[in-house]
């Protein structure tokens, strides 16, 4: 019996030896554990932290001309998500948050989500260039009712922290949110609100462009467009009140009538 014993032991040594020099299934404890995070993606580090988004934003209206706009960009909310749409920094732009309208807060948040959702490492999708397209009649009507706003993420005018970390989601089919890339991948979401859409979607742009992450050059340009200066488009904004782009007065949303 103490020989078939201490036989048996020996086949078992030699199959645990075996298996580990054919490619044992066992994980190797010296080695970082398997993370459904992709390798190329770092999470809340590849977009802008609460700070550095507050000096971008706070730098924008001075740069590259008039946003134009209501109040020219200088009240604004932003969100930035990560490439797996979790919410990891809010900044508003005035030093009293509750000077900046509140409901912008979860609106910015909500374009953040989601120019994240419709983009991707090849296709940039502005929250501009879904306006027509979500339109009754359009390919796109009641895109808006998709990935309800989790009530969980929403905060009162001063709340610059309630929602970190969660998918907080939302669609917005109006200026003010952008894509956010290094290199060739999307890593995120920037959401801008607080003056009108246009404005919105402009001082967006100078804050990817401020924190060096726009799409790169092999993507087709997400930037807002008008019929009035770029003609008939599937993926056209309407003009708003004293529209601006790249510091070019571009025109004003017509006045109603017929009331």
């Amino acid at each position: 019996m103490r020989v078939r014993d201490l036989f048996g032991a020996a086949l078992a040594a030699a199959a645990i030896a075996a298996c580990g020099a054919t490619g044992s299934t066992a994980r190797d404890e010296s080695q970082p554990a398997s993370t459904s995070t992709p390798a190329r993606s770092k999470g809340c580090d590849d977009v802008p932290n609460a700070s550095d988004l507050k000096k971008l934003l706070q730098a924008a209206p001075s740069q590259n001309g008039d946003a134009g706009g209501l109040n020219h960009g200088k009240f604004m909310w932003a969100a930035v998500v990560n490439r797996n749409g979790e919410l990891c920094a809010l900044a508003v732009s005035t030093d009293d948050a509750a000077a900046t309208w509140p409901g912008s807060r979860g609106i910015a948040i909500a374009k953040a989500s989601s120019a994240n959702a419709f983009s991707s490492d090849t296709s940039a999708l502005s929250t501009a260039r879904l306006y027509t397209l979500s339109l009754p009649g359009h390919s796109l009507w009641s895109i808006a009712n998709g990935n309800p706003f989790n009530p969980e993420c929403l905060g009162p005018a001063n709340d610059l922290k309630t929602g970190i970390g969660k998918v907080c989601g939302g669609t917005i089919a109006f200026g003010g949110g952008v894509p956010l890339y290094k290199g060739q991948t999307r890593v995120g979401g920037l959401g801008v609100s607080g003056d009108t859409s246009c404005a919105d979607h402009e001082i967006a742009k100078r804050v990817r462009q401020g924190g060096g992450l726009t799409p790169p050059s092999s993507v087709p340009s997400d930037d807002i467009t008008y019929t009035s200066a770029d003609g008939a488009s599937p993926f056209a904004h309407p003009l708003c009140p004293n529209t601006f782009r790249d510091g070019k007065k571009i025109g004003d949303e017509p006045p109603a009538s017929g009331y």
